[in-house]
């Protein structure tokens, strides 16, 4: 079993584990126990009391933190058409309008860290699904990664603010970041507080008794700390 090192364990003496913290509390401490010698991501991970297993109890959903994630977002578009030209006035990264995209892609290709598809062209980007799929890049109407050819200004400008999309695991958890340890800690806290109520409001009408069980938040390799999920930051 790995050892902690002496800097995780001075970060984790100073979080009481037995505490749930405010989420300005949270934050504020999220950003001093950072231990990486890079600049860490802060994490939201929250666990629901909800069964995975039930179809009419899955958790999913998208909100758009205000103050974004801190990185470069790689945005690929798969559109054809009228579409192509739309993505590139809009700014996308990659624009796949050739069948060569989905061959790149099929040989092990996946630079880009947000998939976006008009509807016309699923059919095709279906190929490319088990590749997608598993690494959370394959366009989804639910998430909102599918829209008309209209819309991709907008979808677009989306995923470069910090858009992010959550999704229930299979143990009932939530993982999602919400900024750089190097944000302010307010910053911090309004995009936590985005994402908690995006959560709250993604409730599905099967679940019964407490659905937020606990909200942890930790820095890149540094202790977890723990929520009062009943607390906001305004």
């Amino acid at each position: 079993m790995a050892k902690s090192g002496k800097k995780y364990k001075a970060a984790a003496a100073k979080v009481d584990r037995l505490k749930n913290y405010t989420v300005p509390e949270a934050v504020a401490l999220a950003k001093t126990t950072s231990v990486s010698k890079f600049d860490g991501t802060v994490e939201c991970h929250v666990r629901l009391g909800v069964d995975p297993r039930q179809a009419d109890q899955q958790v999913r959903g998208v909100v758009v933190l205000p103050n974004g994630l801190g990185k470069t977002v790689r945005i690929l578009v798969f559109c054809q058409g009228d579409g192509a030209r739309i993505a590139r006035e809009a700014g996308a990264d990659h624009v796949a309008d050739t069948d060569e995209w989905l061959a790149k892609i099929q040989g092990g290709w996946t630079d880009f860290d947000v998939a976006i598809a008009t509807p016309d062209v699923m059919g095709k980007v279906g190929r490319v699904a088990r590749i997608l799929g598993p690494r959370g890049l394959m366009p989804n109407p639910k998430a909102g990664t599918v829209a008309p050819a209209a819309d991709l200004p907008r979808v677009i400008k989306e995923a470069r603010a910090g858009r992010v999309e959550f999704r229930l695991d299979k143990t009932g958890n939530l993982h999602v970041p919400v900024g750089k340890a190097s944000f302010p800690a307010e910053k911090l806290a309004e995009n936590l507080d985005a994402f908690l109520d995006a959560v709250k409001k993604a409730k599905p009408s099967a679940a019964k008794g407490n659905y937020i069980k606990r909200i942890t938040v930790a820095a890149t390799m540094g202790p977890g700390i723990r929520v009062d999920a009943g607390v906001h930051a305004a």
